[in-house]
């Protein structure tokens, strides 16, 4: 796997212990005030999975709190 990978302008690192892809962005609320994946970063993130699964690689995208949107390695 490529230890960085940008897209869109955002720079995914490969975290080879959790195996996945991890950018941060900025924090972002929705209307409810709950976090949510800052949007051109989350947009990054799918085009991500979505060059994974056109190369092969089972891969999920997903966000967590802080800003973190990730690209889980499902099977290599």
């Amino acid at each position: 796997m490529d230890q960085k990978i940008r897209v869109q302008g955002h720079t995914f690192k490969y975290d080879e212990l959790s195996q996945m892809y991890e950018c941060r962005g900025r924090i972002v609320y929705d209307d409810y005030n709950d976090e949510i994946a800052e949007p051109s970063l989350w947009k990054a993130t799918m085009e991500l999975a979505q060059r994974l699964l056109a190369s092969g690689i089972k891969a999920h995208p997903q966000h967590s709190e802080k800003g973190w949107c990730e690209v889980q390695i499902l099977e290599k």
